[in-house]
C-alpha cells in the first residue's frame, strides 16, 4: 500500500493549517503514523489520494447511517443547488424540516437549526441558563459536546470539587460554573445538586457516550437523571449529535425510554453536511430570540443545501424502518465475530455494542465511565489500528471514539472485516 500522495499533502498542510489537519484526531497521533488524505467515497468505501480502497467503520463519525453519497441524498443535493447555496432568509426546507424532527423525536416541540453539534449544544446550554436564571450546569468525564468553553473542563479531586481548565483559553470563571461527575454515577450528581442548591441551570449527557469509545448508560442512570431534573427546576440535554436518528428513528431517547427537555442534533440531519440543530419543550424553546430575550443567530442556519440532504436522509429514514433492523443484524454479526476470534487469541478486551455503534476496548475490566475506558491498552489499540489499515479497514484513528456502521455494509463486508481483525491480531502477538 503506497501512500506517497498522502505524505506529501500532509507535509504541504503542516505549513499552513496547524498540525496539518482542521480537526485533532486526524492528525494519527493517537495511533501513529501519517494521516490518509481522502479523495473519495462511496457507499461503505473511503478511497484515498494514492488510490487506495478501505473498507470504513467511522462514517464521518456518525451520520452516514446509509453509506457514503447515497443516490437519495446525492440527488436531493443536485435538485437544490440551482436555486444557490445559500439565502440567510426563511425557506420552505426549514420549516419542513422543523416539522420532521418533531415528528420523529420525542423531546423535541420547537426546533432551532444551526450550522455544528458543538454550536447546538452551546446554545442549549445558553438557552438553559436563561430559562431558569441559574449559571451552573453539570456535565460527564469523557462525554464531548463540541469545543465550547464550558465543555472542555476537567474533573476536580472529588465529587463537589469545582472543574478546573482543561484546555489553555478556558478561563476560570467559565470552569468555576462547570461541575464534573463520573459517567453513570448518580450519587455524584445528586451531591453535586445538593452542594449548589437552586443554582444548577442543566445537566448535559450523551445518553449513549460515543467519546471515551462508546459506553453504555447503566440501568437507573438516565432514568435518575430526568428524576433529580424533574425535582429540582433543571433543564435535561440529552446531546444526540451521535445517537440521534442512529439508535432509532427517535435517537437515544426513544431506545431507551427516557425524555428530556432538550435535544442537540447534529450532522445527521444534514445528510452529512455541515449542520446541527437543538430543540424540546415548547416553553422552552419560546424562550429564544425573537420570541423570548435569550439570543443566537447565525447566517448559514437551515443552509438550503444542507437543508435538501438533510430532508431526503430523514425522509428516508421515516420511511423505511427496516434500515434500522439491517444496522442491528450488522452489528450483532460483526460484534459476534469480534467476540469469537478475540476468544480464540486468549486476549483481554472489553466490546460495548448497541445497535450501529460499538468499540474495542483492549482491557479485561468491564467499561463504564472514563476512568474504566483508560484502562484500555492504547498502544496496542495504536498497532491494531496500523495493522487493520494495512488490511484496508479503516477504523476511528483513537480508541477514545466509538465506532459506527452503515446499511452499505454487506455480509460479506463483515465476514471481511473479522478476518482483518484476526490476522492483524495475530501480527501483533507474532511481534510481541
Amino acid at each position: 500500500m503506497h501512500t506517497t500522495n498522502s505524505q506529501q499533502l500532509f507535509d504541504r498542510a503542516k505549513q499552513f493549517i496547524p498540525g496539518g489537519v482542521n480537526s485533532p484526531v486526524r492528525a494519527f497521533r493517537a495511533v501513529g503514523g501519517k494521516p490518509l488524505f481522502i479523495k473519495s467515497a462511496k457507499g461503505a468505501y473511503l478511497y484515498d489520494e494514492d488510490g487506495n480502497a478501505y473498507l470504513e467503520l467511522i462514517n464521518s463519525w456518525g451520520p452516514m447511517v446509509l453509506g457514503h453519497a447515497h443516490e437519495e441524498i446525492e440527488q436531493a443535493v443536485r435538485e437544490a443547488l440551482p436555486d444557490s447555496f445559500s439565502f440567510g432568509a426563511p425557506t420552505r426546507r426549514e420549516v419542513e424540516m422543523a416539522e420532521l424532527i418533531a415528528g420523529m423525536v420525542p423531546s423535541v416541540e420547537k426546533v432551532r437549526m444551526v450550522s455544528s453539534g458543538t454550536e447546538a449544544t452551546m446554545s442549549a446550554i445558553r438557552l438553559a441558563r436563561g430559562f431558569t436564571g441559574r449559571e451552573k450546569i453539570i456535565k460527564f468525564e469523557g462525554c464531548y459536546h463540541g469545543h465550547g468553553d464550558s465543555f472542555l473542563i476537567a474533573a476536580g479531586s472529588g465529587a463537589i470539587t469545582m472543574g478546573v481548565p482543561d484546555s489553555p483559553g478556558v478561563t476560570v470563571g467559565v470552569a468555576r460554573d462547570t461541575l464534573t461527575a463520573p459517567f453513570n454515577d448518580l450519587a455524584a450528581v445528586k451531591t453535586l445538586v445538593d452542594a449548589n442548591p437552586g443554582n444548577i441551570a442543566a445537566i448535559i449527557v450523551e445518553p449513549v457516550a460515543g467519546n471515551m469509545g462508546l459506553v453504555l448508560p447503566v440501568k437507573g442512570f438516565l432514568e435518575g437523571l430526568r428524576e433529580v431534573c424533574t425535582r429540582h427546576g433543571i433543564v435535561l440535554i440529552f446531546d444526540e449529535v451521535m445517537t440521534g436518528f442512529r439508535l432509532a428513528k427517535g435517537g437515544a431517547q426513544e431506545r431507551l425510554g427516557v425524555t428530556p427537555d432538550l435535544t442537540t442534533l447534529g450532522k445527521i440531519i444534514g445528510g452529512g453536511m455541515p449542520v446541527g440543530a437543538y430543540g424540546g419543550k415548547r416553553e422552552i424553546m419560546d424562550f429564544i430570540s425573537p420570541v423570548g430575550p435569550v439570543y443566537q443567530a447565525g447566517t448559514l442556519s437551515g443552509n438550503p443545501v444542507a437543508m435538501a440532504a438533510g430532508l431526503a436522509m430523514l425522509r428516508h429514514l421515516d420511511a423505511h424502518p427496516e434500515v434500522y433492523q439491517k444496522l442491528e443484524r450488522t452489528g450483532d454479526a460483526l460484534v459476534n465475530g469480534y467476540r469469537e476470534s478475540l476468544q480464540k487469541l486468549g486476549l483481554n478486551y472489553t466490546i460495548n455494542h448497541i445497535g450501529s455503534m460499538f468499540s474495542l476496548f483492549f482491557t479485561e475490566q468491564p467499561v463504564y465511565d472514563f476512568a474504566t475506558a483508560k484502562t484500555s491498552d492504547t498502544g496496542l489499540f495504536g498497532r491494531y489500528f496500523q495493522a487493520m489499515l494495512k488490511r484496508g479497514v479503516y477504523l476511528a484513528p483513537s480508541q477514545y471514539e466509538s465506532l459506527f456502521l452503515s446499511t452499505a455494509l454487506t455480509e460479506r463486508h463483515v465476514e471481511t472485516i473479522i478476518r482483518a481483525s484476526q490476522e492483524s491480531l495475530e501480527e501483533i502477538l507474532v511481534k510481541a
